[in-house]
Order: C-alpha cells, then sequence, then structure tokens
C-alpha cells in the first residue's frame, strides 16, 4: 500500500508476518501508508523531506534500521522506534550498561576489550557463561561456555575474525533457569502481552524452533519489562526475562524491532499487536 500523500511510512526491507500485519491495520483503517524500503533510501542533509512524517522501524539489519533513522529524524521526521533507541537496544553492552545504572536486574555482565582480557574476564564472572556479539539477533554466534579451555578454543576464533569490532568481547554469567525463557511485548508503556518460549536446547530463540506458549500477564513480569522498554527509550518493545529456579526474574535483552508473530498466535483474537501498534503511530501523528 502506497500513496504520495501517505501519512506514515513503514521502513522494511522484508515484508514479513509482523509488516503485513501492521500494513493490513493501516488499510482496515484507511489510514494512506507508503512502505520505504532502505535498499533505495538516500537523506540528504539540510533539505525537506517529502515523505510520510511518522515512519515505523522495521529494517532487519541493525546498522541500515539505525542510520536510517537517524538520517530521517534530521530531517524532520518522527521515527519509531528512535534512533538513539535503535543504538541502544541494538549493541548488547550499551543495553546491559543502561539496565545496571537503572538498577533493574540483568546477568552479571562484562566487556572485554581484546579476547585475551575476555579470558579473564571469564574467570572473574565465573562458568558456565555465554559469549555473545555485541549486535546480532536471533541466537546467532551466541556461545555456551563451560570450561576455561572451551572458552580460549572460542576466543580463538573470536580473535580471527576480520572485523575490529568482532574483537570486543561481550561475556556474561549463565543463568540457571528453566528450559524457557519469557517475552514480554511493550507499546507504549504498556504490556499487551507475554509468552513462555520453550526449547530443547539453551537457546530460547522462536527463530532457532523455539515453541511459544501463552503467559499469563501480572505485575512480576509486567513492572520489569515496562522499566526496562522505558530505561532504553524503547516505545515499541520486545523484552526478554529469565527467571531462576527460584522465581527471580532478570532482564536479558530488549529487542527495539520485536518480532511478535509467535505472541500474536498463541494469544489469537485476544491481542492485536498490530493495532496497538497502529495506535502508538496515530497518537503520535496527532501529537
Amino acid at each position: 500500500m502506497s500513496s504520495a500523500t501517505a501519512r506514515f511510512g513503514v521502513l522494511a526491507s522484508r515484508i514479513r508476518f509482523e509488516e503485513k500485519s501492521i500494513l493490513a491495520t493501516l488499510e482496515k483503517r484507511g489510514v494512506a501508508c507508503e512502505q520505504i524500503d532502505p535498499r533505495s533510501l538516500s537523506v540528504r542533509a539540510g533539505t525537506t523531506w517529502a515523505g510520510p512524517g511518522t515512519v515505523l522501524n522495521r529494517e532487519v539489519g541493525h546498522y541500515r534500521a539505525l542510520y536510517a533513522a537517524s538520517a530521517l529524524e534530521s530531517v524532520g521526521v518522527t521515527v519509531l522506534n528512535s534512533a538513539a533507541a535503535t543504538a541502544v537496544c541494538g549493541d548488547k553492552w550499551q543495553t546491559s550498561a543502561a539496565l545496571v545504572a537503572e538498577g533493574l536486574p540483568t546477568p552479571d555482565t562484562s566487556l572485554a576489550l581484546t579476547p585475551d582480557a575476555a579470558l579473564a574476564a571469564l574467570e572473574e564472572i565465573g562458568y558456565p557463561a555465554v559469549v555473545k556479539p555485541l549486535v546480532g539477533s536471533w541466537g546467532r554466534l551466541v556461545t555456551r561456555v563451560t570450561d576455561p579451555a572451551m572458552a580460549a578454543a572460542v576466543l580463538e576464533h573470536v580473535a580471527a575474525l576480520p572485523s575490529p569490532q568482532s574483537h570486543i568481547v561481550y561475556v556474561q554469567r549463565e543463568v540457571p533457569k528453566a528450559d524457557r525463557d519469557i517475552r514480554v511485548l511493550v507499546v507504549d508503556g504498556r504490556a499487551v502481552g507475554a509468552t513462555y518460549r520453550s526449547s530443547k536446547e539453551w537457546r530460547t530463540n522462536v527463530a532457532r524452533g523455539a515453541v511459544s506458549e501463552r503467559c499469563p500477564l501480572d505485575p512480576a513480569l509486567t513492572t520489569p519489562a515496562v522499566a526496562a522498554a522505558e530505561t532504553l527509550g524503547a516505545r515499541i518493545a520486545g523484552v526478554d526475562l529469565l527467571q531462576d529456579p527460584d522465581g527471580r526474574l532478570t532482564v536479558l535483552e530488549v529487542n527495539d524491532r520485536v518480532e511478535f508473530r509467535g505472541l500474536q498466535e498463541t494469544h489469537g483474537t485476544d491481542i492485536d499487536v498490530a493495532a496497538a501498534i497502529v495506535d502508538l503511530l496515530t497518537k503520535e501523528t496527532r501529537a
């Protein structure tokens, strides 16, 4: 759906379930919307933007999403989520640092500036631990290490990677948990719904085959999830929580361009995630 006078834009190079749902909701409400493919987008500094005044950022690639948001904001466009939120949510270390500064529970985390320094950081944190890339999603390149020998082998591969950024190592203490985590979807400061995500392996990403199951919302979940989203400035967020055997919750990640197919299908017609997002877009346009 597109229009030269579109009120809204959806920034996306791929149209998945989530983008289809949002576009269908806008169409149902009779709202003009334009899909903006960032692969063909260029923004000239200091010029007037002729496109939509409010843009929903659904671009899959982190750096394209980040710089597209920054470029559009520079010419007066309101972008959800903002470039600032995309920057902090998309960088695991910035996320952890912000959560810790706000006093929110999150796993013990260290940032090592070299793979050699990461070995010392792991000794301090203790095993088992998890080594993660600073930027990434769907559990890719996330490695669980159980002892120094395994860590040394993993970090040897990290040291051989060509990108200098890859040599900055994010390490995190593994949180003892059941074979599932919890995702809470937050829109405009409100928890819309939550799911348990279960898997036979230790990573519980739906993209890796994890199964979603409806999770009841209660203040124990919604309070840290909403606080985490607000701390990172994310108006739309998927907040991943871990629960240890004693029931304590920790905030693991905040996803700024959250996929919600599993959550929506789990809840059926009881919630409408796309409608909640469109409500926020409409609110921002009126503001």
